[in-house]
This record gives structure tokens, sequence and C-alpha cells, in this order.
């Protein structure tokens, strides 16, 4: 697994992007770059990591933050970074 993207949306509350940084880090997924905002009391994030020191395969590392995403009321998608630049190459 190389680079992945990683979105949260859901309503705002405290410990959102550490809970998620902290799953990440005991997996050896990197985060390579992020960005959040809150607009009228939702949250929005994108991350891109580099899971290619992980133990994880890409489909149980999307499976665990979606599970930890409807657990909090969060939607959480991971989707591979080959897909955007594939899509800009045409």
């Amino acid at each position: 697994m190389k680079k992945v993207i990683i979105t949260v949306v859901g309503v705002d509350t405290v410990g959102i992007i550490a809970g998620i940084s902290a799953y990440l880090a005991r997996n050896k997924v990197n985060i390579l770059d992020i960005s959040q905002t809150v607009v009228g009391g939702f949250f929005n994030m994108m991350m891109v990591v580099d899971g290619s020191a992980s133990t994880k395969t890409f489909d149980k590392l999307c499976s665990d933050l979606d599970k930890a995403g409807k657990a909090k009321g969060l939607e959480i998608r991971c989707q591979k970074s080959e897909i955007f630049e594939k899509m800009h190459r045409v």
C-alpha cells in the first residue's frame, strides 16, 4: 500500500484528528499532508498518507477507519492515490 487519500466528514467534536492520527501511528502509516476545516459546525478533513511501512492491507485500513468513523458519527473514506493520478493523465 502506497499513498492513500483519507477523507473525514461529520459534526465537529473534540479529538477527531487525534483519534485518526493515533490509529495511523499505531499501524505505521505516515501522514504526508493534512488539511482540515470546520464550517457551520461540520468537520471536513483530507489526509494524504503513506502506508508502505504498514502491515495492514488497504482493505483492512479502510474497514478499520470506516468502523471507527461510524462509531463517532463520521463518514471516513479511503481511496488509492492512483485513482486521482490516472484521472489527471486523461
